[in-house]
């Protein structure tokens, strides 16, 4: 997703969770369009709240790729006056060369700071489908994430949590946020999913 749209959708949060409905049209249209996995769809219409279920789309919607936002306008048909006030704001952004959502706005000090166990799960919650293709960046192999995957077998989170670890155990004091920072740009997974997890 491009970073202006990611802001956007940060920025905009708690209008966006105040205003929407996402369970009815907005989660079929994005399944049915390949923007959302099944076990995606399940997670955000477990959520206990419609409130709650929209604050989960929006962190999920981020990493699914360049179409995740144009597709995302597309479904909000029923509430065609959130989407006017989207691309209003869209229009205010300025231009390029001008902003500096693109810049990771963490500090040196936690760059080289080792992730806690608080850290790596937020992040968990947060990696889309490119979850195992930034585990493996970090240096697991397929074997490793077959045991992930095995281990937690009802659970995504988990699997991507218990990845993590392992590759903090591993690497030691090598295993910084800076090095997952890495990891996440060459998955291209934009810096500000993991600037969410660490604030």
């Amino acid at each position: 997703m491009d970073p202006k749209h990611r802001a956007l959708l940060r920025t905009h949060r708690l209008y966006l969770s105040g205003e929407l409905l996402v369970s009815d049209t907005i989660v079929p249209f994005l399944y049915q369009e390949g923007i959302l996995t099944g076990a995606q769809v399940e997670d955000v219409r477990s959520q206990s709240t419609d409130r709650q279920k929209t604050l989960r789309l929006l962190d999920l919607l981020p990493s699914r790729g360049p179409r995740a936002f144009d597709l995302f306008l597309r479904s909000l048909d029923d509430f065609s006056w959130v989407r006017e006030q989207l691309l209003v704001e869209l229009q205010k952004q300025p231009g390029p060369g001008t902003s500096s959502t693109d810049e990771c706005q963490l500090p040196d000090s936690v760059l080289q700071k080792v992730p806690s166990d608080r850290d790596l799960s937020r992040l968990a919650s947060r990696l889309g489908a490119e979850w195992e293709a930034v585990l493996i960046d970090l240096g697991l192999s397929a074997e490793d994430l077959f045991r992930c995957r095995s281990d937690h077998a009802l659970s995504t989170h988990g699997a991507v949590l218990s990845g993590l670890v392992t590759w903090r155990q591993r690497e030691g004091k090598r295993a910084t946020v800076r090095r997952l920072l890495q990891s996440l740009n060459a998955t291209e997974i934009h810096h500000s999913v993991l600037e969410e997890a660490l604030n």
